[in-house]
């Protein structure tokens, strides 16, 4: 049974889901960090395919069931709402899988916390945090959030907030565990290959996984493949066989 609980990072309230009472405590948990207007709702198929491992996914401040507070959109802030839930739940050691923007958070934790991480998977992106404009504060609310109804899944402030906080980071920092990196062929794709050789460089355990029916939107027409391919890297990764 899934069961929803809520994590304290200072006076905002994290929502997240955990599998654990349905899980097998023999495999390692996956923590799933969600893109940028996603909830941890949209990730319970994910979390029902990978049964009997646990499964942890949350809602990052702004979006879904978690507080939305008036400030505090940066990096730190984002890495410390993960924190705050991997705290709560009582994990020590998980795999960790995050897509699009929802990257850039995981990969900041793990510059903090790899001795915790088993296993990293990148949905399409870049190892990098983008700062964001108003340009794209207008233009992503505007054509993208509230024509396709995504405004309850991440709040304006939480887009305004973003734009205002957020500063550019390049990520160089040596990744020493396994990494998958899953991109899309289309032209929407994130991940371009020189970012791919960027990836090459960081990680000395890299797996590449690529779809040629998407783009950046990974959940699509290839998402039966792509949860495939992540239940097959956390086996492998489990049973300390080769990952590259």
């Amino acid at each position: 049974m899934i069961k929803e609980h809520y994590a304290s990072n200072g006076e905002v309230q994290i929502h997240y889901y955990d599998s654990g009472e349905q899980s097998d405590a023999k495999l390692l948990p996956l923590v799933i960090c969600p893109g940028l207007s996603e909830t941890a709702e949209e990730y319970l198929d994910l979390v029902q395919t990978v049964v009997p491992r646990r499964s942890i996914v949350l809602s990052f401040r702004g979006r879904g069931k978690s507080d939305t507070p008036e400030n505090g959109y940066d990096l730190a802030n984002h890495i410390a709402d993960l924190e705050a839930v991997v705290k709560h739940a009582g994990v020590t050691s998980y795999h960790l899988f995050a897509y699009s923007r929802g990257v850039s958070y995981a990969l900041g934790y793990t510059q903090l916390h790899e001795e915790h991480v088993r296993s990293l998977m990148i949905g399409d992106y870049l190892a990098e945090h983008r700062a964001m404009t108003a340009d794209w504060a207008v233009d992503y609310t505007n054509n993208y959030l509230i024509p396709y109804k995504r405004t309850e899944n991440i709040r304006e402030t939480a887009v305004w907030g973003i734009h205002r906080d957020s500063s550019q980071i390049q990520f160089d920092h040596p990744l020493h565990i396994p990494v998958l990196v899953a991109r899309g062929q289309l032209e929407d794709s994130l991940v371009t290959d020189s970012d791919l050789d960027h990836y090459k460089q960081l990680c000395s355990k890299l797996t590449v996984m690529e779809y040629a029916r998407t783009g950046h939107a990974l959940k699509g027409e290839d998402k039966d493949q792509l949860y495939g391919d992540i239940i097959g890297f956390l086996s492998t990764v489990d049973e300390g066989g080769k990952t590259s």
